[in-house]
């Protein structure tokens, strides 16, 4: 195949989408602006590099639809995974990584490919011609994003996403923190004991929530609104919606048990993930904050186990664009003005890694195939990836439209089954085994040899 493919962004979807249409024999050109321009949240200029969370979420395939996703990504030989499984961490459940590792092992696969160069280089403006693949996720350059504007007639909507820290684990006071997963989910006992627990009395917990409340928060610059993701929700943010709300999600002191007093039930429990294959580094799960810096380091340290705890890196905040993709792709995740513009990723509005990452896979595919000169089937709805697909280029109402995590909430229902809570493991399971059949199907039918 003579036709170059341009892809913008080097982050997950990126990176999938160049593997995928190279791996169809496509020669491809990833532009990425890093590290010749730089972003206040990317510390290299490694592809794929993960900013925020370590963690793919659950690996269930059975049972979670970002389980499904990663076993639709796997069977279609997609980089992402390959290299998440290959620098795996202990994570009970979930598939978290070496962030460092897996980046460099991204980036070297994708620069010692034949049909793949990287060019450091920013792209300020769409093209009006060539082939081209836009995955710049949720840092979209300013002038790139005024482009999309101006060429959509639109406003790209914004929402703004919190990162959370990041402790030295030799800095964590292990006489009143544990290793244990909750409920001791998994098959080794490195999986059994993937997370450090740091327990909290009721007074503890009533201290650490009026500290929230007081502390400093980054200030919004004039004319951006405070729109958030709700899988996404700064801790002072949930705070503010009430005071036990933190004990119903990220501090929830169930399927735990303290070694140092089995005897007494915590009232909230703060947990850390393993965020290298060392060891030596973890994140506080789900507490991102807009916090200003002096301000978490005091609250974070109330925590039972931090006293003392050196951060490598504490929390911050950042705008997201996303496209009102609904309005403006068509099924083909093209831009209806300009069909030879594809967008992949989290500005076309699915939010996560592994959804970012799916939807480069699949912009790369459909590239592929059309410099080829054929046309794919249509992705079954049935599917994860299909189900994301719809969801973003239609599914979605217009008008209310915010970043989606992939949920069996988007899949079309299985007449027949049971609702409701109780028949949920079944319904899963019968959303997942007719997904695999689907996908299976459908990546058979889909096949592009490279040339």
């Amino acid at each position: 195949m003579a036709e170059t493919l341009h892809i913008v962004g080097g982050g997950m979807a990126g990176a999938e989408a160049a593997w995928q249409a190279a791996q169809a024999g496509v020669y491809v050109v990833i532009h990425e602006m890093r590290p010749q321009t730089g972003t206040f949240a990317h510390r290299t200029g490694h592809l794929a590099e993960m900013v925020c969370s370590n963690s793919f979420r659950s690996d269930d395939d059975e049972q979670n639809a970002v389980g499904l996703l990663h076993w639709e990504m796997r069977q279609a030989g997609g980089l992402i995974m390959e290299m998440a499984d290959a620098n795996r961490l202990p994570a009970g459940g979930a598939l978290a990584v070496d962030r460092d590792g897996f980046a460099q092992a991204v980036t070297a696969r994708l620069v010692s490919h034949p049909r793949i160069s990287v060019e450091v280089s920013e792209i300020t403006d769409l093209p009006e011609d060539g082939r081209w693949i836009f995955a710049t996720g949720p840092l979209t350059s300013g002038a790139l994003a005024e482009a999309i504007r101006t060429a959509t007639g639109t406003d790209a909507l914004a929402f703004f996403d919190a990162i959370a820290p990041i402790v030295y684990a030799d800095s964590v006071d292990m006489t009143k923190a544990w290793f244990q997963s909750r409920y001791d989910k998994g098959e080794t006992e490195e999986e059994r004991t993937a997370y450090l627990n740091c327990p909290m009395d009721r007074a503890q917990y009533e201290a650490f929530i009026d500290a929230l409340l007081a502390a400093e928060k980054t200030a919004f610059h004039e004319g951006e609104t405070a729109g958030y993701f709700d899988g996404c929700l700064p801790i002072e943010v949930m705070a503010e919606r009430g005071r036990e709300t933190l004990r119903h999600g990220p501090m929830k002191p169930v399927g735990l048990t303290d070694p140092h007093a089995p005897e007494v039930k915590p009232h909230a429990i703060v947990q850390l993930r393993r965020d290298n294959a060392l060891g030596t580094l973890y994140n506080i799960v789900g507490f991102q904050t807009k916090m200003k810096y002096g301000a978490q380091a005091d609250v974070f340290r109330m925590i039972p186990g931090l006293e003392e705890a050196r951060f490598a890196r504490l929390g911050g905040i950042h705008r997201n664009t996303f496209l009102n993709a609904p309005t403006l792709l068509d099924a083909q995740l093209r831009l209806k003005s300009r069909p030879h513009i594809r967008f992949a990723g989290q500005i076309t509005g699915v939010e996560g890694y592994v959804e970012s990452a799916a939807m480069g896979l699949l912009a790369g595919r459909l590239a592929a195939a059309e410099i080829a000169g054929c046309a794919l089937p249509e992705v079954p709805a049935v599917t994860a990836i299909g189900a994301l697909l719809t969801h973003i280029t239609g599914g979605a109402e217009a008008k209310t439209f915010q970043p989606m995590n992939v949920n069996f909430g988007l899949f079309p229902p299985v007449e027949g089954l049971k609702g409701g809570r109780r028949g949920r493991r079944d319904r899963y399971k019968a959303y997942t085994d007719r997904a695999k059949a689907a996908w299976t199907a459908w990546l058979s039918a889909a096949r592009l040899d490279a040339a």
